[in-house]
C-alpha cells in the first residue's frame, strides 16, 4: 500500500477509471456478441446490428478505450462475416 499522499490519490483516482472503462468494455463486448449471434442465425436484423456494435466501437475508441487499430480490427471481423451472408 503506498504511503506518500499522491502516490494514495493516483490509486484511487485510477481504481475509478478502472471502472469507468469496464463499464464502456462490457457494453462494447454486449454489443459485438449480439451483432456476431445475429450473423450465425442470418437474421434479417444482421446489418443494424452490426452497425449499432460499430457505434459503440467507435465511441470507445473516441474515448481512447480502445486503440483505433484495435477498433478496425473489430470492425472489419464483423463487416466481412456480414458480407459473407449476403453473398
Amino acid at each position: 500500500m503506498a504511503n506518500i499522499k499522491s502516490a494514495k490519490k493516483k490509486i484511487k483516482v485510477s481504481y475509478r477509471n478502472q471502472q469507468r472503462r469496464k463499464k464502456v468494455v462490457v457494453a462494447v463486448k454486449a454489443a459485438f456478441k449480439v451483432a456476431e449471434r445475429a450473423i450465425t442465425k442470418k437474421a434479417s436484423e444482421a446489418a443494424d446490428l452490426v452497425k449499432k456494435a460499430c457505434k459503440a466501437i467507435d465511441k470507445a475508441t473516441s474515448n481512447k478505450i480502445y486503440h483505433k487499430n484495435t477498433a478496425a480490427r473489430h470492425k472489419s471481423r464483423l463487416v466481412k462475416k456480414l458480407n459473407k451472408i449476403k453473398a
